[in-house]
């Protein structure tokens, strides 16, 4: 890989982290997007994707509890259950063909989810501790499986079943992203794979966009435009996953 390379793929990196990080996501879902566009081998994207997140969550987490939006009273529930299944989803050892088809799938789900925002709820009320239980152990299995924190996942359904307004979801869904990108890469660390090289390099402009992009979010949300942009990459990418190979 050439230099030019390793700096164009860490300035998308950087831009993925900007862009997520403002709505109070790690990213993973960019971060798989510009490694599938740069040729990155499917083994080394979900642990790479895994310890990038983890890095640019941890900054917006902070960013979002200072500016009063995350309680831990609300993201134990779904974290409890989605913990101990990121952790065995990200063991479990897929055929290569399969692993193509369950990212590909993330990433034009992701897209189609910042085409269609969903409003804020007037009155958001948060579930039963047994439905978030539920709901938190799903996202979570898919978590592992994927790579992703599940804030793609957990963002729309707390929006859409009404358990929280935008900037509460953002906060919750920073948190949830950040335990289950940990336990996703212990459980990849205890299959005896070793975290890819990549990772470290690519660390440095995740977490100068996350830091970023968390400030921004916390108190302000990014332009329409922005979104469309990273819905055309999305849409790219899980083309580029999903064609027969």
């Amino acid at each position: 890989m050439s230099p030019t390379e390793i700096v164009t793929i860490a300035l998308c990196i950087g831009l993925m982290a900007v862009l997520y990080s403002s709505v109070g996501h790690g990213g993973a879902s960019g971060y798989i997007a510009v490694m599938t566009l740069f040729g990155f081998h499917v083994d080394s994207i979900r642990p790479t994707a895994l310890v990038l997140n983890l890095m640019v969550s941890s900054v917006g987490l902070f960013q979002f509890w200072r500016a009063g939006h995350f309680t831990w009273q609300h993201l134990w529930p779904f974290a409890v259950t989605s913990i101990p299944l990121s952790f065995y989803g990200a063991r479990l050892n897929l055929p290569t063909a399969i692993i193509h088809s369950i990212l590909g799938l993330v990433l034009i789900s992701s897209a189609v989810r910042l085409l269609l925002p969903i409003p804020d709820p007037a009155e958001p009320k948060p579930p039963s501790k047994p439905t978030a239980f539920g709901v938190g152990a799903l996202i979570g299995l898919l978590s592992g499986l994927t790579g992703t924190g599940g804030g793609i996942f957990l963002t729309p359904t707390l929006l859409i079943c009404r358990w929280a307004s935008t900037k509460q979801a953002a906060a919750l869904s920073v948190g949830f992203i950040l335990v289950n990108s940990l336990a996703g890469l212990c459980g990849h660390l205890s299959r005896g794979k070793p975290i890819p090289h990549v990772a470290w390099w690519l660390a440095a402009s995740a977490v100068s966009g996350g830091v970023a992009g968390a400030y921004l979010g916390s108190r302000r949300l990014h332009t329409r435009s922005i979104q469309l942009l990273l819905v055309i990459v999305l849409l790219t990418a899980g083309y580029k996953l999903l064609m027969p190979r």
